[in-house]
């Protein structure tokens, strides 16, 4: 059995710094659980900058929501899609509260879950869910204004999120547990951090699929 997984985010996922370059794809996360996983699954890279939960960001078109998710969905049949959202939904300019933008993450769940492709016995499901919060943002430099009042609630998304899981019966993992944005830029990540985020949920993965999967099972005990 070899997974499917497809990442779902925003320039963190995409791979953004906190200089404004993208780091390549040993670099940023998703890349680097590719790696990790390489011998026992297939990681999509799904990053878009600006990307939200509750607004299509001006002249994104269809980058936000399950209508960019569906072709992905319809191409790969992911066993596991991770979302990663929320950060765009705390800009000052949108005035959203924190149970707004949980509430977006279950939306976006829940269609993610009920999607299918084909019809009659030829339909497939996706498989699973893990929601991602990510980890608190900081009011400094260039988004001070663009983050007002936005990292009180970025410290609110973890608990919230958790509860969503746990509603929809899906997987959860806090960022901020292992990742810290760039103190200085704000939202970005320092390239270790990226390093970190992957190691962790390719133990997280590893862990959800092994009892499914001797080829997974025999990652955690290669001996």
């Amino acid at each position: 059995m070899t997974i499917n997984i497809l990442c779902f985010g925003d320039s963190n996922t995409w791979g953004t710094s906190p200089s404004g370059e993208r780091y390549n794809k040993t670099q940023r996360w998703s890349g680097r659980l590719a790696q990790l996983l390489s011998e026992v699954a297939t990681v999509i890279e799904a990053g878009q900058p600006n990307r939200t939960l509750v607004h299509n960001f001006p002249f994104a078109g269809d980058k936000s929501g399950i209508s960019y998710l569906r072709p992905y969905l319809q191409e790969y049949k992911p066993e596991l899609v991770l979302i990663m959202l929320g950060t765009n939904d705390l800009k000052n300019r949108f005035a959203l509260t924190v149970e707004d933008v949980a509430l977006a993450m279950q939306s976006l769940t829940e269609q993610v879950l009920k999607f299918s492709v084909g019809k009659g016995a030829e339909q497939n499901t996706t498989g699973k869910v893990m929601i991602i919060a990510p980890p608190p943002l900081y009011e400094v430099g260039s988004y001070i204004n663009i983050y007002q009042n936005g990292a009180k609630k970025s410290q609110q998304l973890a608990p919230h999120y958790a509860q969503v899981a746990k509603k929809l019966g899906c997987y959860f993992f806090d960022a901020g547990s292992v990742v810290q944005a760039c103190a200085d830029e704000g939202v970005h990540w320092q390239v270790n951090q990226h390093q970190l985020l992957a190691q962790a949920l390719s133990r997280e993965i590893i862990n959800i699929f092994a009892p499914q999967s001797p080829l997974v099972a025999k990652s955690l005990n290669p001996s």
